[in-house]
């Protein structure tokens, strides 16, 4: 990272724009699957299923745990202080608001959501993890989206080194989806739910992304 003033608006990483371009793709084709066909969806079903029975062994079991454990409720609140405590020692405390903001705000969203849609978790296979809440959208997607993108997302910000940013994003996104695909393995997840967790995550981060973007722009003697 570099005390050097932040880049202009239009200088959003390549990588991350193409992570908005496919959340909004894909944001899409669900909406327009959900009009053609009642959930869960064939393809929810065929991937589920098919998980479980051409890729099943303890080994990925277990590794299937340990990811899915980085987008618990937990792990992202201890990552989101942990972040917000080092940007504050920084001084950039645009950037440590920011990431409490995003963090709060998108949680209570997918609470929200859950509680409205109140879409029932999978009984096609054993669930491998205990679970409580409703299924749609997948919390632990949609919280490591917006919790890893969005501290990639404001990391591009404060540095200018180019391949530094794009390997930020990079493995922001890989985590991401990692998370996303254990929640599908270990049973308690349709994929379209994950699919709309990456979806609002990822659009909740760079929507940030723009907006403290368009802060730094109107004061640019503003502390990182």
């Amino acid at each position: 990272m570099t005390d050097q003033s932040p880049e202009r608006l239009s200088a959003m990483p390549r990588a991350l724009r193409g992570a908005a371009a496919g959340a909004a793709a894909l944001a899409i084709l669900l909406f327009a699957g959900l009009l053609v066909d009642r959930w869960p969806f064939d393809w929810d079903r065929a991937i589920l299923t098919g998980l479980r029975a051409h890729a099943q062994s303890r080994g990925l079991m277990r590794a299937a745990v340990d990811i899915t454990a980085l987008g618990s409720v937990p792990v992202l609140v201890l990552m989101v202080g942990a972040a917000t405590l080092l940007l504050a020692a920084r001084g950039w405390w645009l950037t440590a608001g920011v990431t409490v903001a995003s963090g709060i705000s998108g949680g209570a969203v997918v609470t929200l959501v859950k509680q409205g849609v109140s879409r029932a978790r999978p009984d096609l296979v054993p669930h491998w993890v205990d679970v409580s809440n409703a299924s749609f959208p997948s919390g632990h997607a949609a919280g490591s989206a917006m919790v890893y993108l969005t501290l990639a997302a404001l990391a591009t910000q404060v540095t200018r080194h180019r391949r530094v940013r794009h390997a930020i994003v990079a493995m922001a996104v890989l985590l991401v989806g990692a998370i996303g695909v254990s929640r599908v393995y270990l049973g308690v997840h349709w994929p379209s739910d994950v699919a709309a967790g990456w979806c609002f995550g990822t659009l909740w981060a760079l929507g940030w992304w723009w907006a403290t973007a368009a802060i730094r722009a109107s004061w640019p003697t503003m502390r990182e």
